[in-house]
């Protein structure tokens, strides 16, 4: 055999094997990235759920929860209150209108029936509800306070992934954490939408 056979030889074997590693190297990113988008939607699904608890809780006791064991209880055993809101409007003799509104709780609903029944969320688990997925236990971070608006004081909170799986998201002390509501706003958004 001669050299420029076994050289050919050589750098195809090479050739075949750089070709692998780089396949495999592409690969491999491609798939992380898959992993963390998929994480990534369902720690966006049980910040969803926790938003709507939060909704529900402020709605029932005036403020938002800042712990998970008391909104695990508002939603293990609170109701949420059935209103109806109605409106009388009378002209007055000098031309002005005088509105009336009355309001009348018709009934309530359990917390889980409401909004964690088995048709929205067919496979919730409260117990795990505020873990981060694919975190290996961490729990969400929570904080609700009142702030000061225009002579206002209004109830805030933020719910946030205390720990992000996704490595741009980790930067500037994990600024880009996925996240609902704010600490110093009345915004109940992800920071996902």
């Amino acid at each position: 055999m001669n050299v420029t056979k076994i050289l050919s030889l050589v750098f195809l074997v090479g050739a075949l094997a750089l070709g692998y590693v780089l396949y495999n190297g592409i690969d491999s990113v491609m798939e992380e990235e898959k992993r963390i988008a998929r994480l990534e939607a369902r720690v966006v699904e049980k910040l969803q759920m926790l938003r709507d608890a939060q909704v529900a809780y402020l709605a029932s006791e005036g403020e938002y929860a800042d712990n998970w064991p008391d909104l695990r209880n508002f939603i293990q055993d609170g109701d949420i209150y059935l209103v109806q809101r109605s409106e009388t409007t009378v002209l007055l003799d000098y031309g002005k209108e005088e509105t009336t509104v009355s309001y009348d709780t018709l009934g309530s609903v359990p917390v889980m029936d409401s909004l964690f029944n088995e048709r929205r969320h067919p496979n919730f688990n409260l117990e795990n509800l505020h873990i981060v997925p694919g975190s290996g236990g961490r729990e969400f971070e929570f904080f609700a306070d009142k702030i000061t608006r225009n002579n206002r004081e209004i109830a805030v909170f933020e719910i946030r992934d205390p720990a992000p799986i996704n490595p741009t998201r980790r930067e500037n002390n994990n600024e880009k954490a996925l996240r609902v509501g704010s600490r110093t706003d009345s915004s109940t958004s992800g920071n996902w939408e």
